[in-house]
């Protein structure tokens, strides 16, 4: 009779979802040299922050805010669909959508984002506004314009997700991984958003 005892296993922590959160620290930082950009320029010109803050069409930055958020949503419920290992709809209803559909839904609500961000820059652009006219002007374009890059890049991402579904045959842990680990990246991308939102469009 072998009396050894069986080795517990051990269950560590996946190394891409550890990196991508290492990576995401970095973001963070990156962010905050921004932000600390941002209010120098605003601490040194309070007239003209008073003066350009008003050209801003808020409603419409709350509305493209609030389909950011959303986007957040369907990328969880991706993840969700993930997880249970369902890559694919089965039906029209979204209680039966997979990853795909949800990751899809995701990227058009990440894009109609990025459009009015575009339309808002044209908007000030026609108002004289522009990365050079005044510090307002590059702090605005600075610190909106890298995150815009970054939601470009996660649409890429999320893309990236569909292609690789879409090319293996089963659907697997490392599929589920890719997913959610793009889902991390993206709800950074939206909380980032909410801070800016509130100190360009909310804090006058």
């Amino acid at each position: 009779m072998n009396t050894k005892a069986a080795a517990p296993s051990v269950k560590r922590p996946n190394i891409v979802a550890v990196g991508t959160i290492v990576w995401l620290g970095s973001e963070v930082m990156f962010f905050a040299g921004l932000f600390a950009i941002y209010f120098t320029l605003r601490a040194m010109n309070p007239e003209l922050w008073a003066e350009q803050t008003v050209k801003h069409n808020f409603p419409f930055a709350l509305v493209n805010t609030l389909i950011l958020v959303a986007s957040s949503f369907t990328a969880q419920a991706g993840v969700f669909a993930a997880e249970r290992m369902q890559p694919r709809g089965t039906g029209w209803s979204p209680r039966k959508w997979g990853t795909v559909e949800w990751f899809y839904l995701t990227v058009l609500l990440g894009a109609i984002f990025v459009s009015g961000q575009v339309w808002e820059y044209a908007t000030f652009v026609s108002e004289g506004v522009t990365l050079a006219s005044d510090p307002y002007g590059s702090a605005f374009y600075m610190t909106t314009g890298f995150h815009g890059i970054h939601v470009t890049l996660g649409l890429a991402a999320f893309l990236l997700v569909i292609g690789r579904i879409y090319a293996v045959k089963n659907f697997t842990h490392k599929e589920e991984t890719s997913a959610v680990v793009v889902s991390y990246y993206w709800h950074f991308v939206d909380i980032v958003w909410i801070i800016l939102f509130i100190v360009i469009y909310v804090l006058k």
